[in-house]
C-alpha cells in the first residue's frame, strides 16, 4: 500500500477511536484490511467489559479471523491509532498479520521501540512489516484531549 492508502485506512481507525472515547474508553481504534477492503474494525472495550485483553487490536484480529474463517491473517494489514502493546504485538505475530501501520507512540507500553521493541526482533516463524507514525498528530491529539477531559472530570469530582 502507499502512503495515501495508509492515511485513508488510518482515518477509519481514528473513527473507531472516537467511538471508544464517546463510550468513556481510551480512544484507540483499529481496522484490519485485506486486499484493499476493511474486513474488521474495533475500538477499545477494556472499561466497559472490565477485561484488559479487550484492546482494539485484539478485537480486530479476532473479528478478522472470523470473517476469513482462518486464524492466519497472512495477507492482512492492521491499522492502529496507537503503537501496540506487547500483548497485541504478540497476537499479531501469532496470527501472522502481514503488515502493521500505527499512529501515535505509546511511551508507557509501546512494543515498537517506545518502551520495548518486540516487532523488530528477528522471530523464527513470522515477521511483520511495520510503518509507524501515520497520522500520529491526529491520534496524539485525540489521546491528549481524552485524558485532559478525564483529569478535569476527576478534579471536579474532588471538589
Amino acid at each position: 500500500m502507499n502512503e495515501a492508502e495508509d492515511q485513508i485506512f488510518m482515518r477509519e481507525a481514528l473513527l473507531e477511536a472516537r467511538k471508544a472515547a464517546e463510550k468513556g474508553e481510551v480512544p484507540i481504534g483499529a481496522v484490519l484490511v485485506c486486499e484493499g477492503i476493511i474486513i474488521a474494525r474495533a475500538h477499545n472495550l477494556v472499561e466497559s467489559t472490565a477485561d484488559a485483553t479487550q484492546h482494539a487490536e485484539m478485537l480486530c484480529i479476532r473479528r478478522g479471523a472470523q470473517v476469513l474463517g482462518n486464524w492466519r491473517l497472512l495477507n492482512a494489514t492492521l491499522y492502529c491509532t496507537l503503537e501496540p502493546c506487547p500483548m497485541c504485538a504478540g497476537a499479531m505475530i501469532h496470527s501472522r498479520v502481514k503488515r502493521l501501520v500505527w499512529g501515535a507512540p505509546d511511551l508507557r507500553c509501546g512494543s515498537h521501540g517506545s518502551w520495548i521493541n518486540i516487532l523488530d526482533v528477528s522471530h523464527p516463524i513470522h515477521r511483520l512489516d511495520v510503518s509507524k507514525l501515520v497520522l500520529a498528530e491526529e491520534a496524539s491529539v485525540l489521546m491528549r484531549t481524552f485524558f485532559r477531559g478525564r483529569r478535569l472530570q476527576h478534579a471536579r469530582q474532588a471538589l
